[in-house]
């Protein structure tokens, strides 16, 4: 299959710049540092050249099928870490996307590592993506074959350092003898790369180019609200309403915030999902595909979100807490302003006093406000860019406040998937024919293994669930309700 052909079943027209250049360096070299910004396509970027480079390896062998129709290729053929469960699965999805004959497992903690053996043993996949704690407990276990992969990436590994996880991907290395190919990515640059890696990388630094075409282009608008009050809540609830039904990303720095944050706006009549690294990975995914199916206008989050989620169409970011260091403000507002598409950053600020100017300039190149302090990158980030940035005024909490916005749809949670022999179109056609629903009130439709969700309009809802109630589903009975 041509490059073009997984081009045109991903949906996208041509590569970028940096995956052109990347893709032409992966096959004249080893060992590649990438570093690009957040949104930029790296992860296609690396998929494209392993595609291209396993097709080949596959045809001079003959052997390509899945392990029920040809004798497969040993396996695995490449091993991707990554530092979360959800670029984990993301990956896989991407993989499955481009068609490619390719075969992917997602590895992670938050389930059984027995069932994950399983499934590795039915499939057999060319690429497996694991988080490394995952991936180091299936080489100790010789849950697979560390001596036949030959090529290492590592997404994100940056973030994966930050987490904790050099012991762990430090291990993995060191049960894959046969490393012929490492190639490392990240949105920002580390200070250093860890000598268990190895040396002598190629490092393609694209995070300069890629920033200020950014800001030339404009597609990125910094917003500055002013809070009357430390406590943000109302500010929030007022600039949501300000925004409308566009959907909005807003980032707390504790887990106990995200809590704290969603309870209010759900108590004010808003569509928000939670996410934060505390909670159940089934309520994780949930609220994922809540907010991605349009079901969710708001996820409140900690930076967990800020990196590895590939989500269309976010138009807002709101820093609700002041980011813990640049790298966080940089991957916060990396979930916006993706590919050819604009978007807003909204940085909500305590200040003292409604009468005086929410920034002052003291000195060259430094502001400040008469409450909350602003960390310096924030201050040049304004002064460096002030016909980009708006100071916001919003009504005053205690006036008349603006509608609260209705998400379209409404996600619907079924309780079967593949492994059901249930698909997409099984569920189209059943919400199509037995709930009522005209092509255009069903929304996205995504289908696990032993789940799915579909996102159906809003207003038909609950109709559509008295309709399907004790209904099958291609003979199939199964639990069919609102995703909460």
């Amino acid at each position: 299959m041509s490059q073009q052909e997984i081009l045109q079943n991903l949906g996208i027209e041509a590569l970028n710049a940096m995956q052109e250049e990347t893709v032409a360096a992966y096959r004249r070299h080893h060992q590649l540092v990438l570093l690009s910004p957040t949104g930029s396509g790296k992860t296609l970027a690396y998929l494209l050249p392993l595609a291209e480079e396993f097709q080949h390896a596959v045809e001079d062998s003959g052997q390509f099928g899945s392990p029920a129709t040809s004798a497969p290729s040993p396996w695995p053929l490449a091993l991707v870490l990554v530092p979360s469960r959800e670029l984990a699965s993301q990956t896989v999805e991407v993989i499955k996307a481009m068609k490619c004959g390719l075969r992917a497992v997602a590895c992670y903690g938050g389930r059984p590592a027995m069932d994950e053996h399983r499934v590795l043993r039915e499939v057999q996949p060319h690429i497996i993506v694991a988080t490394p704690g995952r991936a180091a407990d299936h080489l100790r276990k010789q849950n697979f074959s560390g001596g036949l992969i030959r090529t290492l990436i590592i997404d994100e590994f940056d973030k994966s350092l930050e987490l904790g996880f050099q012991d762990e991907m430090g291990e993995v290395i060191g049960m894959l003898p046969c490393l012929e190919r490492r190639f490392l990515l990240s949105a920002t640059d580390s200070d250093q790369i860890p000598s268990f890696v190895g040396a002598d990388f190629r490092k393609m630094d694209f995070t300069d180019h890629d920033a200020a075409a950014t800001a030339s282009e404009g597609k990125l608008s910094l917003h500055l609200v002013r809070s009357p009050e430390k406590d943000k809540l109302h500010t929030l609830r007022d600039l949501l309403c300000h925004l409308g039904p566009e959907p909005s990303m807003v980032f707390v720095n504790y887990r106990e915030s995200v809590e704290r944050v969603a309870t209010y706006l759900q108590k004010e009549g808003f569509a928000v999902s939670a996410f934060h690294g505390g909670m159940e990975q089934r309520d994780r995914e949930r609220a994922l595909y809540r907010f991605a199916g349009g079901s969710a206008l708001t996820l409140i989050s900690t930076d967990l979100a800020a990196r590895g989620l590939d989500i269309d169409n976010v138009r807002h970011i709101i820093h609700y807490h002041l980011p813990l260091n640049e790298d966080a403000f940089t991957h916060r507002n990396g979930r916006t302003a993706r590919w050819d598409r604009e978007g807003d950053a909204w940085v909500i600020v305590w200040s003292r006093s409604s009468s005086q100017p929410l920034l002052q300039r003291e000195g060259e190149g430094h502001l400040e406000t008469d409450g909350e302090e602003l960390p310096s990158y924030i201050s040049e980030a304004v002064s460096q860019a002030t016909s980009q940035v708006h100071f916001t005024p919003l009504p005053p909490s205690e006036g008349q406040r603006g509608a609260i916005p209705l998400p379209i749809y409404t996600s619907l949670y079924i309780g079967k998937g593949r492994k059901d022999k249930i698909n997409k179109v099984d569920i189209v056609g059943f919400l199509s024919k037995v709930g009522g629903l005209q092509r255009q009130e069903l929304g996205r439709v995504d289908v696990g293994d032993h789940w799915a969700y579909a996102a159906v309009a809003r207003q038909r809802a609950d109709e559509v669930l008295h309709r399907v109630r004790g209904q099958k589903i291609k003979g199939v009975k199964t639990l069919i309700e609102k995703a909460r």
